[in-house]
């Protein structure tokens, strides 16, 4: 396998993992299936080689940490409230200064540091390094990725949040072995995952599952990507707070009132699922509303794709059973029988962590990719 994808012979990869060995760079980890002829040897690499600056942008917060190439978390997880906007200078001098702060902290060799990974929302273009939403460019003169990497220092990866999401449950959560599953991020937003064939699809532009974006009520309130009726206009932790808002404003009889000390803007998706745990019944039925509409929704989606598994994350995924019931009755409802009942749904195990560890694999994963091919003269 190293022979083949660094193209060197035999006796030259075995000098190189010899040399590797005796530098503590890789270990090894086994002997593999055989072939024909010997099994071969097995190596990986030792923890602690390499490590990952690893940023999730949500629009109100932003969570970073660093991670070795075993994926272990280097620091514990830095969480700063910087509001996510249109607008660069304002953010990134906002964000840079915890930023290093966080490396200053960490106890490792700076040398190491490869390179950064950063998720967040909003149409991404991997390719290209631009967000198409948030974060642009006054002067249009350089993507977003470039002008990250100008900051930083480093080399940086930029991709969406629920690619994020996706790839973190293909290489640690539900999605290990699968082969067609769909993510759902329930956040401020909705997002869509989709792995077919054991990837995660990007589509053409990266734009691939816009799932909050779709056409759903006729004649519906203006979202702000400027079409009435988006599916996130009636389903999303952003609506869920509006909602709730109105609510207690109206004279909604509801402890959300106390448990955001009757400050009603700063009601957010955590304080509805945690009075709905205690009992509060217009919680229950805020969080049972926006799970028939998100159900009605991902029933599409199942017939579209016909996925094994589909899996819930985010925020609102936290609610559990008093999203998942209106969901599933909702799916049962619009859904074929043949095709619903080939897939399973299930909430996500991987906790707050999932994006950060979905995107330190694809940052990992893109500056091995350029080593190989620098290393093969590409």
């Amino acid at each position: 396998m190293l022979c083949e994808t660094l193209d060197i012979s035999t006796p030259t990869a075995v000098k190189l993992l010899a040399e590797m060995t005796r530098l503590r760079i890789v270990e090894k980890k086994g002997v593999g299936e055989s072939i024909g002829g010997r099994r071969p040897d097995l190596f990986r690499l030792r923890k602690h080689v390499v490590f990952m600056l690893c940023i999730d942008i949500e629009l109100f917060k932003t969570n970073m940490v660093i991670v070795d190439n075993n994926n272990n978390f280097m620091t514990p997880m830095k969480t700063v409230h910087v509001t996510l906007s249109r607008n660069r200078s304002a953010f990134f001098d906002a964000l840079l200064v915890h930023v290093e702060q966080l490396i200053a902290s960490a106890n490792i060799n700076r040398d190491h540091l490869i390179g950064c990974s950063i998720g967040m929302p909003g149409l991404i273009d991997p390719s290209l390094g631009e967000n198409y939403s948030y974060l642009l460019d006054e002067s249009e003169g350089m993507s977003l990725q470039a002008a990250f990497e100008e900051k930083l220092g480093m080399p940086v990866v930029i991709q969406n949040d629920v690619k994020g999401s996706a790839l973190a449950e293909l290489r640690f959560g539900h999605g290990v072995g699968k082969k067609n599953v769909l993510v759902i991020l329930m956040d401020w937003g909705i997002g869509l995952g989709i792995i077919m064939d054991g990837k995660v699809q990007q589509g053409n532009s990266g734009f691939s599952g816009e799932m909050g974006h779709i056409p759903f009520a006729e004649n519906g309130e203006l979202c702000y990507c400027g079409k009435h009726g988006c599916l996130e206009t009636v389903a999303s932790g952003m609506t869920l707070s509006k909602m709730a808002r109105q609510g207690i404003l109206s004279g909604q009889n509801s402890i959300i009132n106390e448990l955001s000390n009757k400050e009603v803007y700063r009601i957010e998706t955590e304080m509805i699922i945690k009075a709905a745990n205690k009992g509060d019944q217009y919680s229950i039925q805020l969080l049972s509303n926006i799970g028939t509409n998100l159900g009605k929704g991902i029933s599409i989606l199942i017939q579209l794709f016909n996925p094994e598994l589909v899996i819930l994350s985010g925020k609102i995924a936290e609610a559990r059973q008093y999203i998942t019931l209106p969901m599933q009755q909702a799916i049962n409802t619009y859904c074929m029988t043949q095709i619903r009942e080939k897939t399973q749904i299930v909430s996500s195990d991987l906790g707050d962590n999932s994006r950060l560890l979905g995107y330190a694999a694809e940052g990992i994963n893109q500056f091995f990719t350029a080593m190989i091919a620098q290393a093969r003269g590409g």
